[in-house]
């Protein structure tokens, strides 16, 4: 199973009212809640760890979850108000405005963590989640646990407007890091964690003498390229589709990325660390193909197993 740990939150998104001016309407969203619905919906054992309010938020992000077939036995339960994130969409892309304070999910701490059985191969670990105390600290304590003998993909998606103190949040990324086997970035991450004026391979090698064994790096439209240890890289293109918002594309393209991997008996940390470029390619384009889907409907909304 994968275990996708972090942030489960609610999308409000903005909605014509019968009156012509916008409501919001909640949906389930989070990027670490993202990518364990794709890995449900595209057949792969998956579950979550993150902390749900007993709120009415709570309970749809908990339905969504069952709904998509992802394992909710790890889910840290508490009367915290669940997070909101208000979206502004505009030319397909999303801003947002969070509400998260004192939330059942930002606020999980290590006694609150749950005993993780042998029956989790894989660790997935992203998000907000990875910015905001306690709750960062809590998932990587949770890291450091178990990450030694299960396979570890990270997505940061920083934003910077949710960190705090950035010594302390690059210390903790750096740590992260060096538990970590696949690392995914995009170029804005990477401009951010390697600020030097270098070219982006040479930031790449920069984060790869840090502890991962394969970095991803997307740049929208122009696709994906990974990066091995052994100095090797394969390129795979974006999906032309017409886009209808970009509401959760990373987060799928994660999903499929994992979920090949899985599919090819790759994704173990032993193998991780001799990974072929064949094997690699084959799940970037998996990943390209199922967040093309998501990206040409609207909302988060990754696809079932029979539409890739």
């Amino acid at each position: 199973m994968i275990l996708c740990c972090g942030e489960a939150l609610i999308d409000m998104i903005p909605t014509p009212t019968t009156s012509g001016s916008d409501g919001f309407v909640p949906y389930p969203g989070g990027a670490v809640f993202n990518t364990s619905i794709a890995l449900g919906r595209l057949g792969v054992q998956a579950g979550m760890l993150t902390g749900l309010s007993t709120d009415m938020f709570g309970q749809q992000l908990a339905d969504a979850l069952q709904a998509s077939h992802v394992d909710t036995s790890r889910v840290i339960k508490s009367t915290r108000p669940t997070t909101l994130a208000f979206v502004r969409l505009q030319d397909g892309h999303a801003t947002y405005s969070f509400y998260d304070e004192n939330s059942a999910g930002r606020m999980l701490r290590t006694g609150d963590l749950p005993e993780i059985s042998a029956e989790i191969s894989s660790l997935y670990f992203g998000g907000i989640s990875l910015a905001c105390e306690p709750g960062a600290s809590t998932y990587a304590a949770l890291l450091k646990r178990e990450g030694a003998t299960r396979a570890v993909m990270m997505d940061p998606n920083i934003r910077p407007q949710f960190i705090e103190d950035i010594d302390a949040y690059r210390s903790r990324l750096d740590s992260m890091m060096a538990l970590t086997d696949i690392l995914k970035v995009s170029d804005e991450d990477l401009n951010w964690m390697v600020p030097a004026p270098l070219s982006l391979k040479e930031k790449v090698d920069v984060v790869l003498g840090r502890g991962p064994r394969i970095v991803i790096l997307t740049r929208g439209s122009e696709g994906a390229t990974g990066f091995l240890s052994d100095g090797s890289n394969v390129t795979v293109p974006a999906r032309r589709v017409e886009i209808v918002d970009t509401v959760g594309a990373g987060d799928t393209f994660n999903a499929g990325l994992l979920a090949k991997l899985y599919e090819l008996g790759a994704l173990q940390k032993a193998k991780l660390q001799t990974l072929s470029p064949e094997t690699l390619t084959q799940a970037l384009e998996h990943g390209a193909r199922v967040a093309a889907v998501t990206v040409a409907r609207a909302g988060a909304n990754p696809p079932w197993a029979d539409e890739i």
